[in-house]
């Protein structure tokens, strides 16, 4: 199968059976999901989702949590991993919102990744799932889905992914396509015992043509 044909039916799959796919993450406008995927790095969004509620009703605004100290913001976060560092990073971004954005979340990536704590995944996130742009955020089951299926070959890090899929996913659904990737990670094709019988991807994947 040529790498063009594996893209076409692999995007046919998904927009048949997960028209519907987006994040899991809990937020209300830009500033909660900004957050939200902040401390969802090596953490649940399940976990996330657990401690939001009460961190944003405490702190609404970026105006709100650029008030709170470091140590406040922890209390609200002590259970996500790596509190202290996330902590620190919350408190430095919603005071570099405040004092250069006027407390909004900024609507480039130049601009974003200037955030005390946002790199480019999150970044990438923010662009695509607020703004709908065709930014590809790649995670570690993006990063494996990739591979195994064959729609990247022998990408050695996260950025070789994103440029291989932003050029040959269609631009219109490449913020579409950042959920299908990643929840079939999450749910299907699973890092260490991938559920290859449930998967309607056989007919189109790499792996499964050669190991299974």
């Amino acid at each position: 199968m040529t790498t063009k044909g594996r893209y076409e039916k692999v995007l046919e799959w998904f927009a048949a059976n997960a028209p519907s796919a987006e994040s899991e993450l809990h937020y209300n406008n830009p500033f909660e999901l900004l957050v939200a995927v902040m401390l969802s790095a090596q953490c649940t969004d399940k976990r996330i989702n657990q401690v939001t509620p009460a961190l944003f009703q405490a702190y609404p605004t970026a105006e709100a949590m650029a008030r709170a100290t470091k140590e406040d913001i922890l209390r609200y976060i002590r259970s996500v991993s790596y509190p202290n560092s996330k902590a620190k990073h919350l408190s430095g971004m919603s005071k570099k919102l405040v004092s250069d954005y006027g407390g909004e979340v900024p609507h480039s990536l130049d601009e974003l990744v200037t955030l005390p704590g946002v790199g480019r995944k999150t970044a990438n996130v923010i662009l695509a799932v607020v703004w709908d742009e065709p930014t590809m955020a790649v995670d570690t089951h993006i990063f494996r889905v990739s591979e195994r299926i064959g729609l990247t070959t022998h990408s050695k890090n996260v950025r070789q992914t994103e440029d291989q899929l932003t050029r040959h996913i269609p631009a219109e659904v490449i913020p579409k396509a950042h959920h299908w990737l990643l929840l079939h990670g999450r749910y299907i094709c699973q890092a260490r015992q991938p559920k290859c019988g449930q998967c309607g991807l056989q007919p189109y994947c790499r792996h499964y043509s050669k190991n299974v």
